[in-house]
């Protein structure tokens, strides 16, 4: 196999779209280019802004290829999103926004038709978070577009198909919370056939799969003078967890942050899920099903610290543990373990500074992460990626929480772009970057503060 070193990869996160340029010969980010993913309001309904997308990445291929060699492309995104394909390949209707509500509209009709948990692994979400629901809805609601449709199509294979001219769907997106995946038959679920969705899904390709060379036009417009291949991508949540499935001996688990926090169990005890507190199956880029749990811990992080960029230490963690304030949950109501629970705080939080409030609030989105851990079975060492990862209190209250070591590896050399990079050359990673761990607290505030924050849910 020919080696391919430097690779450009589409990373569409919910909140944020960056275009990283990867050095797999020493696991590093080498450039990066960033742009706030904003969805338009409409018409005809919230969607995703691809127009605006494709021109950044446009930019973005450009602006790294005038100072480095791009060997190969490849493509990561989020979850719950499906785009809808014409026979021109075009899009017949909108790519929706997921936080949208309006499938909820015809929620009764969709839930009399959807497959049960047990066979997808898909817990009944609000809005479009359910993929299935976003695709009856808009089939109810726009007929006329929708039998236009030729092609639906995963989010991370609409920007590869672009990009090569080859269109694909891959099981990581389809086994994301969709009700569109049969995670045991390991093929589309009866949803899609009770629907007449079959014939419309695009083929299925593995993540590893090079779909074809970047298209000609696109080459000239970025200025890439030789061919540049295009890999067919994976969903971000399991391009963070790629590498590790390569390079660890389970059991471990594997948490990855943004905009949602996804803590995946591998190689623990399958145990019983619960999809009214937000566990799922999720499939992992061999089809294999991984038990998961999640909320929406980035979003939150917004919501109570907004353009906070303090760093609280140890005397912010000493003023939190001595006052006894706390965050209980949720504040991102209808998703995560205690979806029906309406976030409150114990004590003043107005005696907090801005950085002490920055401290509860770590410890907060720790103790929602060890919740969705152990409703998942987590074994052994847990591995900490993206921005959570520089979160020192939150790496030490996770750690005491789940009484297991903590691993974050060195900023900037693992997450999704590490991971979807990786998809071009598997054999490239021989042993993962250097990392550190951080040990289960021993500290009696802490431990003490833990038990509390526990009862309190349980009231």
């Amino acid at each position: 196999m020919t080696s391919r070193n430097r690779i450009a990869v589409i990373d569409i996160g919910k909140t944020n779209a960056k275009v990283a340029l990867v050095d797999l010969g020493n696991f590093r980010e080498v450039a990066v280019r960033r742009t706030p993913n904003r969805p338009k309001s409409g018409p005809p309904y919230p969607h995703h802004d691809h127009e605006n997308l494709k021109a950044f990445i446009l930019e973005s291929l450009a602006a790294l290829g005038r100072d480095f060699a791009v060997d190969a492309i490849s493509v990561t995104a989020h979850g719950a999103t499906m785009a809808l394909l014409d026979g021109d390949g075009d899009l017949a209707l909108p790519i929706l926004d997921y936080e949208y509500e309006g499938p909820d509209a015809v929620a009764d009709e969709y839930d009399a038709v959807r497959p049960s948990f047990v066979e997808t692994g898909s817990p009944r979400l609000p809005g479009g978070l359910n993929a299935g629901a976003q695709l009856f809805w808009q089939m109810r609601t726009f007929p006329e577009a929708f039998g236009r449709v030729r092609a639906i199509v995963t989010y991370p294979q609409y920007w590869s198909g672009w990009l090569s001219g080859v269109t694909a769907s891959e099981v990581t997106s389809l086994g994301a919370h969709t009700d569109l995946w049969n995670f045991e038959a390991r093929r589309f679920s009866s949803l899609v056939e009770r629907m007449g969705w079959l014939d419309l899904m695009a083929p299925l390709r593995q993540a590893t799969e090079r779909l074809g060379l970047l298209r000609e036009d696109i080459s000239r417009k970025v200025g890439l003078e030789r061919p540049v291949p295009v890999y067919c991508g994976i969903h971000d949540s399991n391009a963070s967890l790629y590498p590790h499935l390569a390079a660890r001996k389970p059991p471990f688990s594997v948490v990855t942050t943004g905009t949602w926090v996804i803590a995946m169990a591998i190689g623990g005890p399958p145990g019983e899920l619960d999809p009214d507190r937000d566990t799922l199956v999720n499939i992992d880029f061999a089809g294999n099903a991984v038990s998961s749990a999640r909320f929406m811990g980035g979003r939150e992080f917004e919501r109570l610290c907004p353009d906070d960029r303090s760093d609280p230490g140890e005397v912010e963690l000493d003023r939190v543990l001595e006052s006894k304030i706390m965050l209980l949950p949720s504040v991102q109501a209808g998703t995560g373990p205690f979806p029906h629970s309406v976030s409150r705080w114990i004590g003043d939080p107005e005696r907090l500074t801005v950085s002490e409030r920055r401290a509860a609030v770590s410890i907060y989105l720790a103790m929602m992460t060890a919740t969705c851990l152990s409703l998942i079975g987590a074994r052994g060492p847990t591995v900490v990626e993206g921005p959570f990862a520089g979160n020192r209190i939150f790496r030490r209250i996770l750690a005491a929480a789940t009484a297991r070591p903590l691993i974050c590896a060195e900023e900037g050399t693992t997450g999704t772009s590490f991971g979807a990079a990786l998809l071009t050359d598997p054999h490239a990673l021989h042993t993962l970057p250097a990392e550190a761990v951080t040990e289960p607290a021993t500290d009696r505030r802490i431990v003490a503060y833990i038990a509390a924050w526990q009862a309190a849910c349980m009231e």
